[in-house]
């Protein structure tokens, strides 16, 4: 079941997933998770969408992680199923084939750094606070772990886990969290430069480019030169590689048919 605690909106070719808990610093809860995951279904069955943004209402925060009001509730699970909807959004995010790109207009925390390694791209505003703070609170950032162990050097996320003590936007850029840092005003402008510079691009060759990059994560080099020469053959026979090509030669913009 999903709620208006998560906004879902088609602007142009970007599918917005926007946390609308404001009031709680945009904190995970059933409704959150169950939203998100349905917006990244429906950008997916949208041919039309290019691009996912997901983001956080407000100025104070992108996503504070669980909602420890009812602390019960946040770490209450059913113990008959092996999984939980947390890591089934994760797993659903790992498996797009559209780009996502997190909006970070505020405080970012536990959970929330989830969502944040779950994208492809992030954009944050300069005042942005980041962290695992679960060991203050007898936890541990575990699921997070799963996707910021491979973005983040690992002697950074020894201590954001194990000290959970906070860090700023230049630190979460340094260590690979973030492509861009703005100022808050700037934040939107910046997002909209970096949807047009996926928009124009082909559908085909980074849907399939997506699926790859998933493919050979856990691939030693051996197998990963394999299954990348027999997708690069794969790929030139597409439409959208042939008209990139003729395009080029033509010296004209190409016209993708997303095939």
């Amino acid at each position: 079941m999903t709620d208006d605690s998560v906004i879902l909106q088609k602007r142009g070719q970007a599918f917005w997933i926007t946390i609308n808990r404001p009031d709680k610093r945009n904190a995970l809860n059933a409704g959150v998770i169950a939203g998100i995951a349905k917006g990244y279904r429906d950008a997916h069955d949208d041919k039309d969408v290019r691009v996912i943004v997901l983001t956080g209402a407000g100025d104070k925060a992108f996503c504070a992680g669980a909602d420890l009001q009812n602390s019960g509730a946040a770490f209450s699970m059913d113990f008959s199923r092996p999984n939980v909807d947390y890591a089934d959004l994760l797993r659903l995010s790992q498996s797009a084939t559209k780009p996502a790109i997190a909006r970070v207009g505020g405080v970012c925390m536990a959970g929330g750094m989830g969502l944040l390694c779950m994208t492809d791209m992030a954009v944050a505003a300069d005042h942005v606070i980041f962290g695992l703070p679960e060991v203050k609170v007898g936890v541990f950032p575990m699921q997070v772990l799963s996707l910021l162990q491979s973005i983040a050097p690992p002697r950074l996320v020894n201590e954001w886990a194990l000290t959970g003590e906070p860090f700023d936007a230049a630190s979460a850029q340094a260590a690979g969290l973030l492509n861009y840092i703005v100022p808050a005003a700037e934040l939107d402008a910046k997002i909209d430069w970096l949807i047009s510079r996926i928009v124009d691009k082909s559908p085909t060759a980074i849907r399939r480019g997506k699926y790859a990059m998933r493919a050979i994560a856990s691939m030693s080099f051996d197998e990963s030169i394999a299954y990348t020469e027999s997708q690069i053959a794969l790929l030139a026979m597409t439409e959208d590689a042939k008209e990139g090509l003729k395009a080029f030669g033509e010296k004209r913009k190409p016209s993708w048919t997303g095939r």
